[in-house]
Protein backbone atom coordinates (compact mmCIF):
# COMPACT_ATOMS: atom_id res chain seq x y z
CA UNK A 1 0.00 0.00 0.00
CA UNK A 2 3.02 2.04 0.06
CA UNK A 3 6.62 2.62 -2.21
CA UNK A 4 7.85 -0.17 -0.51
CA UNK A 5 11.52 0.20 -0.02
CA UNK A 6 13.68 -2.38 1.42
CA UNK A 7 14.97 -0.98 4.80
CA UNK A 8 18.20 -3.57 4.39
CA UNK A 9 19.23 -1.82 1.50
CA UNK A 10 19.75 1.74 3.04
CA UNK A 11 23.19 2.98 4.09
CA UNK A 12 23.14 3.74 7.03
CA UNK A 13 26.61 5.75 7.03
CA UNK A 14 25.07 7.72 4.15
CA UNK A 15 23.93 11.25 5.05
CA UNK A 16 20.07 11.10 5.36
CA UNK A 17 18.19 11.64 1.76
CA UNK A 18 16.95 14.97 1.41
CA UNK A 19 13.96 14.45 -0.48
CA UNK A 20 10.62 12.84 0.98
CA UNK A 21 9.68 10.08 1.48
CA UNK A 22 13.19 8.43 1.20
CA UNK A 23 14.41 10.48 4.47
CA UNK A 24 11.46 9.02 6.28
CA UNK A 25 12.77 5.31 5.22
CA UNK A 26 16.12 6.17 6.23
CA UNK A 27 15.28 7.28 9.38
CA UNK A 28 12.75 4.03 9.78
CA UNK A 29 15.64 1.99 9.34
CA UNK A 30 17.70 3.87 11.76
CA UNK A 31 15.18 3.60 14.28
CA UNK A 32 14.89 -0.35 13.41
CA UNK A 33 18.61 -0.21 14.44
CA UNK A 34 17.47 0.74 17.80
CA UNK A 35 14.46 -1.56 18.36
CA UNK A 36 17.48 -4.43 17.55
CA UNK A 37 19.44 -3.13 20.09
CA UNK A 38 16.52 -2.54 22.33
CA UNK A 39 15.57 -6.87 21.90
CA UNK A 40 19.11 -8.15 22.20
CA UNK A 41 19.21 -6.34 25.78
CA UNK A 42 15.70 -7.25 26.84
CA UNK A 43 14.85 -10.65 25.09
CA UNK A 44 11.57 -8.88 23.10
CA UNK A 45 10.74 -6.18 21.05
CA UNK A 46 9.73 -2.58 22.22
CA UNK A 47 5.63 -2.52 22.05
CA UNK A 48 3.84 1.11 20.72
CA UNK A 49 0.41 1.79 21.82
CA UNK A 50 -1.62 4.81 19.71
CA UNK A 51 -4.11 6.49 21.32
CA UNK A 52 -6.42 8.73 19.01
CA UNK A 53 -8.45 11.60 20.50
CA UNK A 54 -10.98 13.10 17.54
CA UNK A 55 -12.54 13.05 14.10
CA UNK A 56 -12.03 10.71 11.07
CA UNK A 57 -8.93 12.70 9.98
CA UNK A 58 -7.27 11.81 12.95
CA UNK A 59 -8.30 8.02 12.97
CA UNK A 60 -6.79 8.04 9.19
CA UNK A 61 -3.53 9.82 10.93
CA UNK A 62 -3.14 6.95 13.71
CA UNK A 63 -3.45 4.64 11.21
CA UNK A 64 -0.27 6.39 9.07
CA UNK A 65 1.55 6.50 12.33
CA UNK A 66 0.65 3.13 13.24
CA UNK A 67 2.49 1.70 10.30
CA UNK A 68 5.41 3.66 10.78
CA UNK A 69 6.33 2.12 14.08
CA UNK A 70 5.67 -1.25 12.55
CA UNK A 71 8.06 -0.65 10.14
CA UNK A 72 10.54 0.06 12.15
CA UNK A 73 10.36 -2.62 14.33
CA UNK A 74 7.73 -2.19 17.52
CA UNK A 75 5.42 -4.46 18.04
CA UNK A 76 1.62 -2.90 18.92
CA UNK A 77 0.99 -3.07 22.42
CA UNK A 78 -2.44 -3.32 23.84
CA UNK A 79 -2.18 -0.30 25.99
CA UNK A 80 -0.39 2.33 27.87
CA UNK A 81 2.15 -0.01 29.49
CA UNK A 82 3.52 -0.07 26.31
CA UNK A 83 7.22 1.00 26.19
CA UNK A 84 5.77 3.64 23.72
CA UNK A 85 2.63 5.83 24.04
CA UNK A 86 1.35 7.87 21.28
CA UNK A 87 -1.48 10.35 21.82
CA UNK A 88 -3.17 11.99 18.87
CA UNK A 89 -4.75 14.55 20.31
CA UNK A 90 -7.68 16.53 19.43
CA UNK A 91 -8.68 20.25 20.78
CA UNK A 92 -11.93 20.87 18.70
CA UNK A 93 -13.69 21.07 22.71
CA UNK A 94 -11.66 21.97 25.34
CA UNK A 95 -12.82 18.75 27.47
CA UNK A 96 -10.66 17.03 25.12
CA UNK A 97 -8.23 18.57 25.90
CA UNK A 98 -8.53 17.86 29.60
CA UNK A 99 -9.17 14.39 28.95
CA UNK A 100 -5.45 14.35 27.92
CA UNK A 101 -4.18 16.48 30.75
CA UNK A 102 -5.86 13.83 33.06
CA UNK A 103 -3.92 10.77 30.75
CA UNK A 104 -0.98 12.02 31.28
CA UNK A 105 -1.00 12.41 34.92
CA UNK A 106 -1.23 8.20 34.28
CA UNK A 107 1.76 8.06 31.88
CA UNK A 108 3.93 9.82 34.06
CA UNK A 109 3.32 6.99 37.14
CA UNK A 110 3.97 4.60 34.37
CA UNK A 111 7.02 6.07 33.29
CA UNK A 112 8.27 5.85 36.88
CA UNK A 113 8.10 1.81 36.97
CA UNK A 114 9.44 2.15 33.18
CA UNK A 115 11.76 4.85 32.86
CA UNK A 116 12.41 3.75 29.16
CA UNK A 117 9.05 4.68 28.56
CA UNK A 118 8.75 6.93 25.76
CA UNK A 119 5.80 9.24 25.51
CA UNK A 120 4.63 11.27 22.53
CA UNK A 121 1.77 13.84 21.55
CA UNK A 122 0.94 14.91 18.32
CA UNK A 123 -1.77 16.20 16.66
CA UNK A 124 -4.53 19.53 16.63
CA UNK A 125 -4.42 20.11 20.49
CA UNK A 126 0.11 20.39 20.00
CA UNK A 127 -0.77 22.98 17.72
CA UNK A 128 -1.35 25.54 20.06
CA UNK A 129 1.15 27.43 21.47
CA UNK A 130 -0.14 27.76 25.12
CA UNK A 131 -0.54 23.37 25.13
CA UNK A 132 2.94 23.12 24.29
CA UNK A 133 4.33 25.59 26.66
CA UNK A 134 2.35 23.75 29.27
CA UNK A 135 3.06 20.62 28.74
CA UNK A 136 7.05 21.64 28.93
CA UNK A 137 6.57 23.27 32.30
CA UNK A 138 4.25 20.41 34.10
CA UNK A 139 5.00 17.34 31.90
CA UNK A 140 8.65 17.50 31.50
CA UNK A 141 8.52 13.67 31.17
CA UNK A 142 6.95 13.52 27.79
CA UNK A 143 9.55 13.38 24.98
CA UNK A 144 8.33 14.40 21.82
CA UNK A 145 6.14 16.88 20.42
CA UNK A 146 4.71 17.14 17.09
CA UNK A 147 1.83 18.66 15.55
CA UNK A 148 -0.58 17.97 12.16
CA UNK A 149 1.38 19.26 9.40
CA UNK A 150 4.27 16.85 9.72
CA UNK A 151 3.01 13.14 11.03
CA UNK A 152 4.88 11.79 8.59
CA UNK A 153 8.43 12.87 10.17
CA UNK A 154 6.94 10.01 13.16
CA UNK A 155 10.27 8.22 11.91
CA UNK A 156 12.52 10.78 12.04
CA UNK A 157 11.48 12.58 15.08
CA UNK A 158 11.82 9.26 17.14
CA UNK A 159 15.21 8.71 16.27
CA UNK A 160 16.06 12.24 17.73
CA UNK A 161 14.02 11.03 20.63
CA UNK A 162 16.01 7.70 20.70
CA UNK A 163 19.74 9.59 20.31
CA UNK A 164 19.43 12.93 21.93
CA UNK A 165 18.17 11.95 25.22
CA UNK A 166 15.96 15.25 25.76
CA UNK A 167 12.01 16.12 24.87
CA UNK A 168 11.81 16.96 20.78
CA UNK A 169 9.37 19.60 20.08
CA UNK A 170 8.67 20.17 16.24
CA UNK A 171 5.68 21.83 15.51
CA UNK A 172 4.60 23.55 12.06
CA UNK A 173 2.66 27.19 11.94
CA UNK A 174 2.03 25.45 8.68
CA UNK A 175 2.19 22.31 5.81
CA UNK A 176 5.23 22.47 3.68
CA UNK A 177 4.59 19.37 1.89
CA UNK A 178 2.13 16.92 2.37
CA UNK A 179 3.91 13.03 2.44
CA UNK A 180 1.21 10.38 1.54
CA UNK A 181 3.62 7.78 -0.28
CA UNK A 182 4.31 5.85 3.54
CA UNK A 183 3.51 2.73 5.47
CA UNK A 184 0.07 2.50 6.81
CA UNK A 185 -2.03 -0.17 9.09
CA UNK A 186 -6.20 0.14 9.07
CA UNK A 187 -7.76 -0.97 11.40
CA UNK A 188 -9.90 -2.12 9.15
CA UNK A 189 -8.44 -4.34 6.04
CA UNK A 190 -11.28 -4.18 4.24
CA UNK A 191 -12.31 -0.37 4.46
CA UNK A 192 -9.77 2.76 4.57
CA UNK A 193 -10.01 6.48 4.87
CA UNK A 194 -8.27 8.48 1.84
CA UNK A 195 -7.67 12.13 2.49
CA UNK A 196 -8.69 14.34 -0.85
CA UNK A 197 -8.13 17.50 1.47
CA UNK A 198 -6.34 19.23 4.36
CA UNK A 199 -7.42 22.51 6.28
CA UNK A 200 -10.52 24.52 6.53
CA UNK A 201 -11.79 28.16 4.92
CA UNK A 202 -14.39 28.23 7.19
CA UNK A 203 -13.51 30.33 10.06
CA UNK A 204 -16.76 29.41 11.61
CA UNK A 205 -16.49 31.57 14.86
CA UNK A 206 -16.90 29.09 17.49
CA UNK A 207 -14.00 26.45 15.59
CA UNK A 208 -10.05 26.14 16.08
CA UNK A 209 -9.58 24.08 13.58
CA UNK A 210 -8.69 26.75 10.24
CA UNK A 211 -6.04 27.44 13.02
CA UNK A 212 -4.51 24.02 14.02
CA UNK A 213 -5.19 22.60 10.19
CA UNK A 214 -4.60 25.17 8.23
CA UNK A 215 -5.98 26.45 5.22
CA UNK A 216 -7.60 24.03 2.71
CA UNK A 217 -4.74 22.21 0.48
CA UNK A 218 -6.27 19.70 -1.70
CA UNK A 219 -5.05 16.81 -3.07
CA UNK A 220 -4.24 16.21 -7.01
CA UNK A 221 -7.24 13.70 -8.08
CA UNK A 222 -4.93 11.40 -10.13
CA UNK A 223 -3.16 10.76 -6.63
CA UNK A 224 -6.34 10.13 -4.58
CA UNK A 225 -7.62 7.91 -7.69
CA UNK A 226 -3.91 5.84 -7.29
CA UNK A 227 -4.47 5.44 -3.87
CA UNK A 228 -8.27 4.09 -4.00
CA UNK A 229 -7.16 1.76 -6.50
CA UNK A 230 -4.37 0.49 -4.33
CA UNK A 231 -6.28 -0.07 -1.55
CA UNK A 232 -9.24 -1.93 -4.05
CA UNK A 233 -6.25 -3.98 -4.90
CA UNK A 234 -5.29 -4.81 -1.24
CA UNK A 235 -9.28 -5.62 -0.32
CA UNK A 236 -10.36 -2.75 0.77
CA UNK A 237 -14.23 -2.81 -0.29
CA UNK A 238 -14.91 0.43 1.29
CA UNK A 239 -13.73 4.57 1.41
CA UNK A 240 -14.70 6.80 2.90
CA UNK A 241 -13.33 10.36 1.71
CA UNK A 242 -11.89 12.49 4.10
CA UNK A 243 -11.65 16.63 4.42
CA UNK A 244 -12.49 19.10 6.95
CA UNK A 245 -15.03 20.49 4.10
CA UNK A 246 -15.31 17.79 1.03
CA UNK A 247 -17.18 19.76 -0.83
CA UNK A 248 -14.70 22.69 -1.27
CA UNK A 249 -12.70 19.99 -2.76
CA UNK A 250 -10.94 21.04 -5.96
CA UNK A 251 -10.99 24.62 -5.73
CA UNK A 252 -7.63 25.57 -5.53
CA UNK A 253 -6.05 23.33 -7.38
CA UNK A 254 -4.13 24.17 -10.97
CA UNK A 255 -6.81 22.79 -12.78
CA UNK A 256 -10.03 22.92 -10.36
CA UNK A 257 -11.89 20.45 -10.21
CA UNK A 258 -15.45 19.72 -8.18
CA UNK A 259 -16.02 17.51 -5.68
CA UNK A 260 -19.04 15.85 -7.57
CA UNK A 261 -16.37 15.33 -10.69
CA UNK A 262 -13.87 13.52 -8.01
CA UNK A 263 -16.95 11.31 -6.69
CA UNK A 264 -18.17 10.33 -10.23
CA UNK A 265 -14.30 9.14 -10.74
CA UNK A 266 -14.10 7.53 -7.83
CA UNK A 267 -17.43 5.50 -8.47
CA UNK A 268 -15.88 3.83 -11.56
CA UNK A 269 -12.67 2.23 -9.34
CA UNK A 270 -13.12 -1.36 -9.51
CA UNK A 271 -13.68 -3.31 -6.44
CA UNK A 272 -14.41 -0.72 -4.80
CA UNK A 273 -18.15 -1.13 -3.43
CA UNK A 274 -18.79 1.31 -1.16
CA UNK A 275 -18.16 5.40 -1.28
CA UNK A 276 -18.70 7.59 1.84
CA UNK A 277 -17.24 11.02 2.55
CA UNK A 278 -17.32 13.69 5.20
CA UNK A 279 -17.54 16.51 6.33
CA UNK A 280 -19.97 18.24 4.51
CA UNK A 281 -20.82 21.90 4.92
CA UNK A 282 -24.08 23.06 3.94
CA UNK A 283 -22.99 26.61 2.45
CA UNK A 284 -21.15 24.16 -0.53
CA UNK A 285 -23.24 21.16 -1.18
CA UNK A 286 -24.11 22.06 -4.64
CA UNK A 287 -26.88 20.35 -6.90
CA UNK A 288 -24.94 18.66 -8.95
CA UNK A 289 -23.38 17.34 -5.85
CA UNK A 290 -26.67 15.99 -5.31
CA UNK A 291 -26.94 14.60 -8.66
CA UNK A 292 -23.45 12.61 -8.29
CA UNK A 293 -24.66 11.13 -5.09
CA UNK A 294 -27.67 10.08 -6.85
CA UNK A 295 -26.24 8.61 -9.74
CA UNK A 296 -23.30 7.19 -8.77
CA UNK A 297 -24.56 3.50 -7.10
CA UNK A 298 -21.42 2.97 -4.97
CA UNK A 299 -22.22 5.91 -2.68
CA UNK A 300 -24.01 4.97 0.25
CA UNK A 301 -27.08 6.75 1.05
CA UNK A 302 -25.91 8.65 4.02
CA UNK A 303 -24.86 12.69 4.42
CA UNK A 304 -23.62 14.14 7.63
CA UNK A 305 -25.02 17.40 7.38
CA UNK A 306 -23.73 20.11 9.97
CA UNK A 307 -26.95 21.60 11.23
CA UNK A 308 -25.02 23.83 14.41
CA UNK A 309 -27.83 25.69 14.93
CA UNK A 310 -31.30 26.13 13.93
CA UNK A 311 -31.52 29.88 13.92
CA UNK A 312 -30.69 32.11 11.17
CA UNK A 313 -29.62 34.87 14.06
CA UNK A 314 -27.19 32.56 15.61
CA UNK A 315 -25.94 30.97 12.22
CA UNK A 316 -25.01 34.35 11.26
CA UNK A 317 -22.95 35.41 14.34
CA UNK A 318 -21.28 31.59 13.74
CA UNK A 319 -19.99 32.14 10.30
CA UNK A 320 -22.03 29.39 8.84
CA UNK A 321 -22.57 31.67 5.80
CA UNK A 322 -26.56 29.99 5.57
CA UNK A 323 -29.76 30.40 7.35
CA UNK A 324 -32.41 28.15 8.66
CA UNK A 325 -34.35 28.43 5.37
CA UNK A 326 -31.92 27.61 3.01
CA UNK A 327 -30.90 24.54 5.33
CA UNK A 328 -34.61 23.19 5.24
CA UNK A 329 -34.69 23.91 1.56
CA UNK A 330 -31.32 21.73 0.75
CA UNK A 331 -32.57 19.09 2.98
CA UNK A 332 -35.57 18.97 1.23
CA UNK A 333 -34.18 19.08 -2.54
CA UNK A 334 -31.49 16.29 -1.41
CA UNK A 335 -34.78 13.90 0.11
CA UNK A 336 -36.58 14.53 -3.37
CA UNK A 337 -33.37 13.48 -5.10
CA UNK A 338 -32.73 10.37 -3.10
CA UNK A 339 -35.60 9.58 -0.51
CA UNK A 340 -33.92 7.05 1.26
CA UNK A 341 -30.84 9.16 2.42
CA UNK A 342 -30.25 8.61 5.22
CA UNK A 343 -28.95 12.36 7.16
CA UNK A 344 -27.37 12.69 10.56
CA UNK A 345 -25.87 16.47 11.75
CA UNK A 346 -23.94 18.11 14.18
CA UNK A 347 -25.88 20.76 16.88
CA UNK A 348 -24.00 23.37 19.30
CA UNK A 349 -26.11 24.17 22.58
CA UNK A 350 -25.29 27.53 24.33
CA UNK A 351 -23.36 29.49 21.93
CA UNK A 352 -22.92 32.90 22.93
CA UNK A 353 -26.50 34.69 22.60
CA UNK A 354 -28.14 31.97 22.31
CA UNK A 355 -31.97 32.47 23.51
CA UNK A 356 -35.14 30.47 23.77
CA UNK A 357 -36.46 31.69 21.05
CA UNK A 358 -33.25 30.46 18.34
CA UNK A 359 -33.46 27.41 20.76
CA UNK A 360 -36.64 26.95 19.61
CA UNK A 361 -35.65 27.25 16.07
CA UNK A 362 -33.24 24.50 16.55
CA UNK A 363 -35.75 21.89 18.04
CA UNK A 364 -38.36 23.27 14.85
CA UNK A 365 -35.77 21.98 12.12
CA UNK A 366 -34.87 18.51 14.32
CA UNK A 367 -38.77 18.01 13.99
CA UNK A 368 -38.62 18.66 10.26
CA UNK A 369 -35.37 17.03 9.15
CA UNK A 370 -36.05 14.12 11.75
CA UNK A 371 -32.74 13.06 11.71
CA UNK A 372 -31.19 9.69 11.93
CA UNK A 373 -28.97 10.73 14.30
CA UNK A 374 -27.60 13.86 15.92
CA UNK A 375 -24.29 14.81 17.48
CA UNK A 376 -25.64 17.20 20.24
CA UNK A 377 -22.76 19.11 22.10
CA UNK A 378 -22.64 21.93 24.80
CA UNK A 379 -20.94 25.35 23.13
CA UNK A 380 -17.22 24.78 24.56
CA UNK A 381 -14.75 28.02 24.60
CA UNK A 382 -11.89 27.90 22.79
CA UNK A 383 -9.06 30.26 23.12
CA UNK A 384 -8.33 32.48 19.83
CA UNK A 385 -11.47 32.11 18.61
CA UNK A 386 -14.01 34.92 18.18
CA UNK A 387 -16.70 33.43 20.04
CA UNK A 388 -14.36 32.91 22.65
CA UNK A 389 -14.65 36.77 23.40
CA UNK A 390 -18.95 37.45 23.06
CA UNK A 391 -20.88 38.68 25.42
CA UNK A 392 -23.90 36.79 26.36
CA UNK A 393 -22.34 33.73 27.33
CA UNK A 394 -25.08 31.62 28.40
CA UNK A 395 -25.34 30.25 31.84
CA UNK A 396 -24.59 26.55 32.45
CA UNK A 397 -28.09 25.38 33.99
CA UNK A 398 -29.64 26.72 31.07
CA UNK A 399 -27.59 25.24 28.89
CA UNK A 400 -28.01 22.10 30.41
CA UNK A 401 -31.69 21.99 30.35
CA UNK A 402 -31.62 23.11 26.66
CA UNK A 403 -29.13 20.10 26.09
CA UNK A 404 -30.97 18.07 27.42
CA UNK A 405 -34.48 18.68 25.86
CA UNK A 406 -32.46 18.22 22.39
CA UNK A 407 -31.17 15.05 23.37
CA UNK A 408 -34.61 13.58 24.15
CA UNK A 409 -35.84 15.14 20.88
CA UNK A 410 -33.71 14.06 18.88
CA UNK A 411 -33.59 10.14 20.38
CA UNK A 412 -37.10 10.14 20.05
CA UNK A 413 -37.14 10.59 16.30
CA UNK A 414 -34.12 8.66 15.53
CA UNK A 415 -36.04 5.76 17.58
CA UNK A 416 -38.67 5.93 14.79
CA UNK A 417 -36.75 7.01 11.98
CA UNK A 418 -34.19 4.09 11.76
CA UNK A 419 -36.71 1.84 12.20
CA UNK A 420 -38.15 2.30 8.43
CA UNK A 421 -36.37 -0.76 6.78
CA UNK A 422 -37.39 -3.45 9.43
CA UNK A 423 -38.60 -6.13 7.78
CA UNK A 424 -36.57 -5.27 4.40
CA UNK A 425 -33.39 -6.89 2.92
CA UNK A 426 -30.27 -4.91 3.00
CA UNK A 427 -26.51 -5.65 2.19
CA UNK A 428 -24.33 -5.14 5.39
CA UNK A 429 -20.86 -5.15 5.46
CA UNK A 430 -19.00 -7.51 7.93
CA UNK A 431 -17.30 -5.59 10.35
CA UNK A 432 -16.65 -7.92 13.47
CA UNK A 433 -17.49 -10.54 15.77
CA UNK A 434 -20.34 -9.40 18.13
CA UNK A 435 -19.08 -8.84 21.45
CA UNK A 436 -22.05 -9.55 23.62
CA UNK A 437 -23.52 -12.60 21.80
CA UNK A 438 -21.68 -15.52 20.75
CA UNK A 439 -22.39 -16.82 17.39
CA UNK A 440 -23.42 -13.48 16.16
CA UNK A 441 -21.33 -10.68 14.03
CA UNK A 442 -21.74 -7.35 13.10
CA UNK A 443 -21.84 -4.70 10.01
CA UNK A 444 -22.73 -1.70 8.68
CA UNK A 445 -25.92 -0.81 6.56
CA UNK A 446 -25.28 2.10 3.94
CA UNK A 447 -27.00 4.06 6.03
CA UNK A 448 -23.85 3.41 8.17
CA UNK A 449 -27.01 1.62 11.04
CA UNK A 450 -25.26 -1.24 12.54
CA UNK A 451 -27.32 -4.79 12.25
CA UNK A 452 -26.34 -7.97 14.09
CA UNK A 453 -26.91 -11.36 13.26
CA UNK A 454 -26.04 -14.90 12.97
CA UNK A 455 -22.49 -15.92 11.53
CA UNK A 456 -19.27 -16.50 12.33
CA UNK A 457 -15.48 -14.72 11.48
CA UNK A 458 -15.39 -16.22 8.20
CA UNK A 459 -18.01 -13.17 6.69
CA UNK A 460 -15.84 -10.67 7.91
CA UNK A 461 -15.30 -8.06 5.32
CA UNK A 462 -17.59 -9.76 3.11
CA UNK A 463 -20.68 -7.59 2.17
CA UNK A 464 -23.84 -10.01 2.13
CA UNK A 465 -27.83 -9.89 2.50
CA UNK A 466 -29.57 -9.18 5.80
CA UNK A 467 -33.05 -9.15 6.28
CA UNK A 468 -33.53 -7.00 9.44
CA UNK A 469 -36.06 -8.72 11.29
CA UNK A 470 -36.44 -6.21 14.48
CA UNK A 471 -35.39 -2.88 14.83
CA UNK A 472 -34.41 -1.84 18.21
CA UNK A 473 -33.86 2.14 17.94
CA UNK A 474 -30.44 2.40 16.80
CA UNK A 475 -29.52 -1.12 15.47
CA UNK A 476 -31.14 -4.23 13.72
CA UNK A 477 -31.35 -7.71 14.30
CA UNK A 478 -31.36 -9.52 11.68
CA UNK A 479 -30.36 -12.65 9.50
CA UNK A 480 -28.60 -13.47 6.24
CA UNK A 481 -30.29 -14.22 3.18
CA UNK A 482 -30.54 -12.81 -0.65
CA UNK A 483 -31.14 -9.40 -2.58
CA UNK A 484 -29.07 -7.47 -4.84
CA UNK A 485 -29.57 -3.93 -3.66
CA UNK A 486 -25.33 -3.41 -2.27
CA UNK A 487 -26.53 0.27 -0.87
Amino acid sequence: MYQEINLDKIDMNAEPPAEEPARQYYFMAKCREWVREFEQKNGRRPTAFIQTFGCQMNARDSEKLRGILLRAGYEEGRDETADFVLYNTCTVRDNANQKVYGRLGHLQTLKKKNPGMGIALCGCMMQEAAVVERIQKTYPFVDLIFGTHNIYKLAELLYRCQTEKEMVVDVWDSAKEAVEDLPATRKYPFKSGVNIMYGCNNFCSYCIVPYVRGRERSREPEEILAEIRRLAEDGVKEVMLLGQNVNSYGKNLARPMTFAELLRQVNEVKGIERIRFMTSHPKDLSDDLIRAMQECKKVCRHLHLPLQSGSSRILEIMNRRYTKEQYLDLTERIRRAIPDISLTTDIIVGFPGETEADFEETLDVVRKVRYDSAFTFIYSKRTGTVAASMEGQVPEEVVKDRFDRLLCEVQQIAAKVCGRDAGSTRMVLVECENDHQQGYVSGRLGNNLLVHFPGDASLIGKIVPVKLLESKGFYYIGKMEEAEDRR
